[in-house]
């Protein structure tokens, strides 16, 4: 009976040793408190001002709506709160719109104090999007006030274009259409409210040994530019070309679309539905998002017998920039970085390289893949405002640069 003891608990205690490994903690030099902390969570309804005959309502997904008021007869307050202070100075916000009979009217965005306007608002009329007429926007010292025509049909009033898990579900489902042979959608797991965190697993041919490129995006709910660059770059990689087919034969994907489905849904400025930031949980993996993606990649770098290569995370900010860690030498490319901007800059027009290089101290992915993994790790950021058609050619470019240098890459280890 002792013997049978010592060993279910020697079993129980190498269970936990492994665990433990599968998720090992990497150290930074600034740790951040990524703890769960409450978020306010938003009503989910609508607003009527019936002497106006005026409506706003934030019931669909990816909504940010707190409250809505008249302020006198032409002119009504949108009132928008973040999920949980402290955060970063960007209010996101979404809602739609209509009225009772065609009017005009004016919505003045109310934020707490110490806020300011950040996005440019976009507007959805008929299932298209666009930039609200520049006249349209009036502002006051740090108080914006925008001008809308509307009449019974609602249109969508938002920070950035809406991207809702749902949106992202169909463009990756349609992406990988027909494509089974060497495209596997796996779940990594569930949020912390029950939603599902996907990924895409693409190799050609045997996976095992094959070294890995990971790329992720939507840590930040509204930082949709950063998401379609992703987007053009995964189709650039799946276009069945010659350089496409080569690489893929080289290499092995784990990507991941939707890195904060409940922060996304829910329409949070920054944070998850912990509370917290995401890309600061690459230390100790507090939140199940990171913790999750986390034990993955480390059970396939264990079960397959391989290591990280490359690690590219697509988010936006003010202005186009790729932050990269200043620490390269003896990492797994130590020239990479270099040669994929030169790459750019050549092949896109006029185009030059905004590179801000620094190792990173929080504990964010870039810096997960440099301590964690000796990668190159970079977070490949589009600017709010960033037209379409540079965002689709960076996108592209990036990427058949990319995989133009990795296979070379490969050829030289190989030769």
């Amino acid at each position: 009976m002792k013997l049978l003891t010592y060993v279910i608990t020697l079993i129980y205690c190498t269970a936990i040793l492994s665990g433990c490994i599968a998720t090992q903690s990497v150290s930074f030099k600034t740790p951040v408190d990524t703890t769960t902390k409450p978020i306010a969570y938003q009503k989910k309804q609508t607003y009527s001002i019936k002497e106006l005959g005026l409506h706003a309502s934030n019931e669909f997904d990816g909504a940010r709506l707190s409250g809505f008021k008249k302020k006198n007869d032409s002119t009504a307050i949108v009132i928008i709160n973040p999920e949980n202070e402290p955060i970063n100075l960007s209010p996101y916000y979404a809602f739609q719109t209509w009225s009772d009979q065609p009017e005009t009217f004016y919505f003045t965005f109310q934020y707490p104090e110490g806020y300011k306007h950040r996005y440019y608002p976009k507007i959805k009329k008929a299932g298209h999007w666009q930039l609200l007429d520049s006249t349209h926007i009036l502002k006051k010292e740090d108080i914006v006030t925008i001008k809308l025509d509307l009449n019974k049909t609602p249109i969508t009033v938002a920070a950035q274009e809406v991207q809702a898990c749902k949106d992202v579900e169909n463009w990756y489902t349609q992406l990988i259409a027909g494509k089974d042979e060497f495209i596997e959608l796996k779940s990594v797991g569930k949020s912390m409210l029950g939603r599902n965190i996907p990924m895409l697993d693409i190799c050609k041919g045997n996976k095992k040994g094959k070294e890995l490129i990971v790329l992720m995006t939507r840590q930040h709910p509204p930082e949709v530019t950063g998401y379609y660059a992703f987007q053009y770059f995964m189709e650039t990689i799946l276009d069945n070309s010659a350089l496409s087919n080569d690489f893929l034969e080289k290499y092995r994907l784990l990507v991941f679309p939707l890195m904060n489905p409940d922060g996304v849904d829910m329409g949070h400025w920054r944070h998850n539905a912990g509370g917290i930031d995401t890309n600061r949980d690459w230390s100790v993996y507090n939140q199940p998002e990171v913790r999750q993606v986390v034990k993955l990649i480390t059970k396939i770098i264990k079960k397959d017998k391989t290591s990280i290569l490359l690690g590219l995370d697509f988010h936006s900010t003010y202005e186009d920039v790729f932050y990269t860690n200043k620490k390269r030498e003896n990492t797994t490319m130590p020239n990479f970085i270099d040669e994929w901007f030169a790459a750019l800059e050549k092949n896109i027009p006029g185009y030059k390289v905004n590179e801000a290089s620094g190792n990173s101290t929080k504990p964010v992915s870039k810096g997960w893949f440099l301590y964690g993994h000796n990668a190159t790790g970079i977070t490949y950021e589009i600017g709010d405002h960033t037209p379409r058609e540079k965002i689709i050619l960076i996108g592209k470019t990036s990427s058949q640069e990319m995989m133009k240098i990795l296979v070379n890459h490969f050829k030289t280890k190989t030769e």
